[in-house]
């Protein structure tokens, strides 16, 4: 009896060494179409000490690589095709609308969220988090929103400095009221990529910015109660890529219009086909080059996509830096193609007490480029947070690695 009570000591002792603490504070911050190489292009001597200090690592965003899409898919570990938001626009499968990302009314309907995001995974599990904009954390599932939130059209609509004022502030709580989990939304580089272009200097001047915004909001973090165990993570949506009026095709002159019932979204395009056209419509696409073109439920599965309610009977897919659509788009920056395209991929920095220091992983698997999927983000949110994840299509296995 004495030798089993001294074995069941011995192996508690064990366990209790090997479970997780629940001491430290993880913040993570996004800021929108943050390219993988531009800390490498452009001045960022902030990304250049976290990259010494803690995790420097290439990140593969889920298809479409589009900012609503990512940021959902990031916050739930399921890819678009499953959480329901498969573009920034789509057509409504309720009433033949359009959801889009500046409809008001579509947008806050709970109805298009289909997945657990990881604020409502932490709370439910005892858990507080706060949120500044994060995608989809203004709308309720089941009824629940995060600890702390925001509307994002609220008005005043807070600027980037009242933005991490309110993460200090948070952060700065009674640690009973301090929210474990803190995620914040940043939208640029994305808007000056978008307008002149990735290689632009205003791109590098706005890169530079992002970058000292987040030296000083990681200083200000530190100095709170909880800056002592601080996990601070910077993650991105998508990368930019240069399109032009020359490398564009038209599906309104491709397509006759006697087979088309509607066509909605870019980078993909979703066409719903009148009865009987698919086919007309596969054909005449498949002889136009720089286009790739699918059947609903027959997308190549390295894209995870194209089995949604949300889309179309026919699906087109431009080659990088190719557009179709109904005309070329203004300016000279986008995204939303395929995200195993370097110029797609984001920048993931991180750097606290549960991450390894000076660590850059090789990439996830053979002939890859990046270290993991933006899916991965979820399961590894939930090891910090030690809850329970809910079925994701992300893996804890694909990004432990760079975990202490």
């Amino acid at each position: 009896m004495k030798k089993t009570l001294l074995v069941f000591f011995a192996l508690a002792a064990i366990l209790a060494s090997c479970r997780r603490s629940h001491d430290s504070w993880t913040v993570i911050i996004s800021l929108d179409g943050n390219r993988w190489d531009y800390p490498e292009k452009y001045d960022m001597p902030f990304f250049d000490s976290l990259a010494a200090a803690g995790v420097k690592a290439r990140m593969e965003p889920s298809y479409p690589a589009s900012t609503f899409p990512n940021h959902y898919t990031m916050a739930t570990g399921c890819v678009p095709d499953h959480n329901g938001i498969v573009n920034n626009s789509f057509r409504d499968p309720y009433d033949g609308g359009r959801y889009s990302m500046g409809d008001t009314t579509k947008r806050y309907s709970p109805l298009y969220y289909l997945c657990e995001p990881i604020w409502i995974t932490a709370q439910r599990q005892g858990v507080k988090t706060g949120n500044v904009y994060w995608v989809g954390s203004d709308i309720p599932h089941e009824g629940e929103y995060p600890t702390y939130w925001r509307r994002w059209d609220d008005k005043p609509h807070w600027t980037f400095e009242e933005r991490c004022d309110e993460m200090v502030r948070l952060m700065s709580l009674p640690e009973d009221e301090r929210p474990r989990l803190l995620m914040g939304y940043f939208d640029e580089p994305d808007h000056t990529g978008h307008m002149f272009g990735p290689d632009s200097p205003e791109t590098g001047e706005m890169v530079h910015y992002m970058d000292s915004l987040m030296h000083s909001l990681f200083l200000r973090l530190k100095a709170t109660p909880a800056g002592d165990r601080l996990n601070f993570i910077l993650v991105s949506d998508h990368g930019m890529t240069e399109v032009s009026p020359d490398r564009f095709v038209s599906w309104a002159e491709a397509l006759d219009p006697d087979w088309v019932e509607d066509v909605v979204g870019s980078a993909p395009t979703s066409i719903f086909a009148k009865e009987g056209c698919v086919d007309s419509i596969v054909a005449t696409v498949s002889q136009i080059p720089h286009l790739s073109v699918w059947k609903h439920g027959e997308v190549p599965a390295e894209l995870n996509y194209g089995t949604s309610d949300r889309l179309g009977d026919v699906i087109v897919a431009p080659d990088l830096g190719w557009q179709f659509d109904h005309k070329p788009k203004k300016h000279p920056g986008a995204h939303g193609f395929s995200p195993k395209e370097l110029d797609m991929q984001t920048a993931f920095r991180a750097v606290g007490p549960d991450f390894k220091s000076g660590f850059e992983p090789g990439p996830y698997a053979p002939g890859e480029k990046a270290a993991f999927i933006n899916i991965d983000l979820y399961p590894m949110l939930c090891y910090l947070l030690d809850v329970k994840p809910a079925p994701v299509d992300g893996k804890l296995s694909r990004i432990k690695s760079i975990l202490k």
